[in-house]
Parts: structure tokens; sequence; C-alpha cells
């Protein structure tokens, strides 16, 4: 998984594109932790609220595109970054997704503000940098540093 989440890194950094097919794995991946450390039917409920809050930001991400940036929603989010989002859905519990998930963000601003702010493109490699933050963020639960994950 952490080859998978690495790769999504370095092509959406270098290129901006990633090839589709690791969206799937890295949710299938995911996923098989997640049922693994919480049970099937936990896990079931999780994805549902995840994904009612992945839905209601890209709500909120379409309505801004629309009505703030009188721009096309795509031209405002990328594919690669709403096919992460559905894969990070099956990732953790909704409080631990949460946060994560914020803190993601939050990573993908500094890195940018930080390392590309002299990078030629005005873009923001979202899905690689929030990949990087979660292979980070696992790394550091396998090594043993944190290991209540799936506890929250």
């Amino acid at each position: 998984m952490i080859v998978t989440l690495f790769s999504i890194f370095l092509q959406d950094l270098r290129h901006r594109l990633v090839y589709w097919f690791l969206f799937p794995i890295v949710g299938i991946a995911f996923g098989i932790l997640h049922i693994t450390e919480t049970g099937y039917f936990q896990f079931l409920i999780s994805i549902a609220i995840n994904m009612t809050v992945i839905g209601i930001l890209l709500l909120v991400i379409y309505l801004y595109a629309k009505i703030i940036m009188k721009r096309a929603f795509f031209e405002t989010i990328g594919l690669g970054d709403l096919l992460l989002f559905i894969a990070l859905a099956f990732s953790f519990s909704p409080a631990t997704f949460m946060i994560l998930f914020v803190f993601s963000i939050l990573f993908s601003l500094l890195f940018y503000l930080i390392i590309l702010k002299n990078n030629k493109t005005q873009t923001i490699p979202l899905a690689g940098t929030i990949s990087l933050f979660f292979s980070l963020i696992l790394l550091i639960n396998w090594i043993g540093f944190y290991d209540t994950l799936y506890l929250i």
C-alpha cells in the first residue's frame, strides 16, 4: 500500500496525472486493513458515514466553484483528487478519517507553500500530497509510534 500511495504522489507531482487503477488498489487495501481491524459491520457503517462526509465536501466544492469562482467543477478539483477521496473513505473510522483528512489537506497546503511555491504551475498536486501524508501515517502506525488509528 505504501508503494501505491507513493506512486500516486510521484505521478501527481511530476505529471499532474495518475494512473486510474491505483485508486481502486488504495481503496481495496485500506478496506482490507479496516475490516481486519474493526469487523465487517463497523466497516460498513464507517464507509457510509465517510462517503456522506465526502459527498458533503464535494457539494460544497461544487457550489463554491459555481457560485463564487464561476468555474466548472473539474476546473476546481481534479478527477484524481475525487477518486482518492472515495478510496480514502474505506480507510478508517469516521472520527479518525475526518481528523486525518483535515490534516492531510493542511499538509498539502503547507507542502505547496514551502516546497512548490516556485513551481511553474499554479495547481496543487492534492491527490499526491494527500497520498504522501497517508503513507507517512501508515508508516508511523506500522512502526509502532501510534497504534490506535482504528480505535477512535
